[in-house]
């Protein structure tokens, strides 16, 4: 209680270091309470006061005291006009309350005239109305004028998707700024209850799939995205409805809702290629396999890649004993080395540059670090550029591989585990059929060795280097065309995070020799590319052309997961697919020198005709590689 009267004290001295807004709103309420028991008054005695002066200016000193002292001790008088809301106006209302309540508490202890009942709840509402009505009317002023302005200067109609709460405080945000553009004329949300509610002033105009009769009735131009857990399907078809529709489109990141923030107009954003996924994201985050790693020694072939940086990341935050990177690209990996460096607590981070065709140099390593777990993401990746140079893509996935594979074998290796590719699966390119040769080189060494080799396969990979969506992007930034091969192409595709978090499932879980993940259905390219240009705030084929050119060589209109004989013993496992894989051609050993040496020969054709021998499912679409070098364009 002491605590109580000594805070209501200090706030009390505070007074004199307030600033004037703060006092004028005392005064304020003061001579509002004071002027609203004298209009009780004349309201309960019907305007005859005659004899009550000297009653009525007590009272009126007492009532405008007791409103005074109630809101300093609601701090009602530090009023943001701008962010007031439902909590400021019950605060509002709890301190007139209280006002009354000291009000007759005065009278009590002061043995001052009594007033009728009547006139103390005459006097309450009064106050609270004129209270509340300062208090709130400049924000809903300035709301309405922002508004009106917003409509003479020709800003963007626009619509809210979600009348939750989300909505709503987004809604609460754009009325109160002036710092953007957005008309805001109602709301749409799928929830059929909600249609004709009113929520700030806007309406529930529809559900979702009502958006193109409202555009063209309200002359909509943008669309702000306010649903928390929007299903990635429904995503994908709010976008293409927006594409014919030529409405452009922003979200908010996350549901700042289930995290107790204030949602803001800043917030909003393009949406992501992430979030056109048709699936939820596989979550890799609470299985387990990472403690495995903890004090580990572990070595990283591909370190300054997208894929081997990130491995490298997870590695450390698993707390490995020791992680060596290793990657031919030396600028890259210095810059992935600092980047790492600044998250290292406790273990050894080294980074070592290294070619994997040098046996020597991969030797010396292994025998340098001894490590106990390898991740062998390095390759030559881009389908195009191998199709031009099949001899290098030989030495460096399968020759590379071989030494690398050979190396964690003698040196006795844990484990080791091989990043492959779905292209793998029926390859019509000599990156795909390199990197099947690559996994036959592990399957050969897990029937001979003590070290558990293993291999996943990935789709293409959101945002890494080289891939779909930065390219798109760069296109778009310059204004076009966006180059797809072919409108009906179609990929698997999945995240940075979802890659990884397969990676470590498979190094260090229950797999069997292949794992793969469950990636749903596959992507088409063209939609993919018409929904970034959305996301961008263009509209396709308006705003942005797109030019189809053609599949290049290697490339097929839609990629497989698992072999014939893979299929057969799969299993599904948490969303991720594991399979046995079938036994190495015989006499691979032999087959693999030849193959070497036609490449190292420079020996073009026989690589292609051994590489068909290896893989009897590879079919080439091209062999006039040296003529396609015109043909190596930005495209998908």
């Amino acid at each position: 209680m002491t605590g109580g009267r000594a805070s209501l004290r200090g706030r009390i001295l505070g007074l004199a270091r307030a600033p004037v807004r703060h006092l004028l709103l005392l005064v304020l309420d003061g001579a509002t309470a004071a002027v609203a028991l004298w209009v009780a008054f004349l309201l309960r005695f019907e305007g005859h006061l005659e004899g009550r002066g000297a009653e009525l200016a007590v009272l009126m000193s007492l009532v405008a005291a007791a409103r005074v002292l109630a809101t300093v001790a609601m701090r009602s008088h530090r009023w943001s006009f701008r962010f007031s809301g439902l909590a400021d106006a019950a605060r509002l209302w709890v301190g007139g309350l209280l006002g009354t309540g000291l009000f007759l508490g005065l009278v009590y202890f002061l043995d001052a005239p009594r007033p009728p009942r009547s006139v103390v709840v005459m006097e309450l509402l009064l106050s609270l109305v004129v209270m509340g009505g300062v208090r709130f009317a400049p924000r809903y002023a300035a709301a309405t004028w922002l508004d009106f302005a917003r409509g003479r200067n020709s800003h963007l109609h626009t619509i809210i998707a979600g009348a939750g709460a989300a909505g709503e405080m987004l809604l609460r945000d754009l009325q109160r700024s002036d710092e953007h553009s957005y008309q805001v004329v109602g709301f749409v949300d799928d929830d059929p209850a909600k249609r004709g509610e009113v929520i700030g002033g806007k309406t529930v105009l529809g559900s979702i799939d009502e958006l193109p009769r409202l555009v063209a009735r309200y002359k909509v131009e943008k669309l702000l995205i306010a649903i928390p857990r929007l299903a990635p399907r429904r995503l994908r078809a709010i976008l293409s409805m927006c594409a014919e529709l030529g409405l452009r489109v922003k979200s908010l990141p996350v549901s700042f809702v289930y995290i107790d923030a204030r949602i803001s107009a800043s917030m909003l954003q393009d949406l992501q290629p992430e979030d056109l996924l048709p699936r939820v994201q596989v979550d890799f985050s609470d299985t387990g396999e990472s403690a495995t790693a903890m004090g580990r020694r572990v070595l990283v072939t591909g370190a300054a890649g997208s894929i081997g940086g990130e491995i490298c990341r997870q590695l450390l935050r698993a707390r490995v004993g020791q992680l060596v990177m290793v990657d031919i690209n030396e600028n890259e990996l210095y810059l992935a080395l600092r980047r790492l460096e600044a998250q290292l607590d406790g273990g050894e981070l080294v980074a070592e540059v290294a070619d994997i065709r040098d046996a020597g140099r991969i030797r010396a390593l292994f025998d340098r670090y001894r490590p106990e777990d390898v991740f062998h993401a390095a390759a030559h990746k881009h389908v195009p550029l191998m199709e031009a140079a099949p001899c290098e893509a030989v030495k460096n996935n399968v020759g590379g591989t071989r030494i690398v594979a050979l190396a964690a074998h003698e040196t006795g290796a844990e484990r080791f585990l091989y990043v492959s590719t779905d292209k793998a699966v029926r390859p019509t390119s000599v990156m795909g059929a390199t990197k099947r040769v690559g996994e036959m080189v592990v399957r050969a060494l897990a029937l001979r060795s003590r070290t558990v080799f293993k291999a996943v396969r990935f789709g293409n990979v959101l945002g890494s280097a080289g891939s779909v969506v930065p390219i798109f992007r760069e296109q778009i930034a310059r204004g076009g065309p966006v180059t797809v091969t072919d409108p009906e192409v179609r990929r698997f595709f999945m995240t940075i995070s979802e890659a990884v978090g397969l990676v470590l499932r498979a190094g260090y879980g229950g797999c069997k020799d292949l794992c793969v993940l469950d990636m749903g259905e596959q992507i088409r390219i063209d939609e993919l590319a018409r929904h970034m240009i959305i996301m961008a705030g263009r509209t396709p084929d308006v705003d942005i052309k797109i030019e189809y050119t053609g599949l290049r060589p290697g490339e097929k209109l839609y990629e497989e997961l698992l072999t014939e004989e893979e299929e057969e013993t799969h299993q599904a496992m948490k969303k991720v697919f594991t399979a046995v894989c079938p036994p190495p051609p015989f006499n691979l050993d032999a087959r693999l020198d030849e193959l070497e040496r036609a490449a190292a020969a420079e020996n073009a054709a026989r690589v292609i005709e051994l590489l068909q021998s290896l893989v009897p499912s590879y079919t080439p679409r091209c062999n006039g590689h040296a003529q396609i070098w015109h043909r190596l364009e930005a495209t998908v």
